[in-house]
């Protein structure tokens, strides 16, 4: 895909838009969806990981969904101004073990002209949580159908 609408410079709905967009494919845990919502040249920093391009988005993103188990994201705008969205999400997921996590983030998002992302950069931290804790179930999208 070579353009993702909305495009910047993005208004409130827009920015919503983009927000819903990308919690709805992370969702999905499917590493090449995810991926085309970023230029093949797109520069992240994920925690203490830094990766340049498409594909180490994918590989990185496989090996993040083999180790996160039942994974459910959901994220909110914070702010938006120009081609920039800042994001902050939680989402829940298990290891092998069986131990429930639940991570707390913030992302700083940069668009290019096309609507697709051209830098990510995210902190997140972990906090171990009982099952009976675990307040997000699946996608948001499957649950108001």
């Amino acid at each position: 895909m070579t353009s993702r609408p909305p495009f910047p410079p993005f208004d409130g709905p827009g920015a919503r838009q983009k927000v819903q967009a990308a919690e709805d494919a992370w969702n999905t845990r499917d590493p090449e969806r995810v991926s085309l919502a970023y230029t093949e040249d797109s520069v992240w920093r994920n925690r203490d990981t830094f990766l340049t391009g498409r594909d180490e988005i994918v590989a990185f993103l496989r090996r993040k969904w083999e180790r996160e188990l039942d994974y459910a994201l959901r994220k909110e705008l914070w702010s938006y101004d120009g081609n920039r969205i800042a994001v902050r999400f939680q989402y829940e997921c298990r290891d092998a073990a069986g131990q429930w996590w639940r991570s707390y983030g913030n992302e700083l998002w940069e668009f290019a002209e096309n609507g697709l992302m051209r830098r990510r950069e995210a902190s997140i931290n972990d906090v171990a949580i009982a099952e009976s804790e675990r307040r997000i179930f699946g996608a948001r999208s499957a649950q108001r159908s």
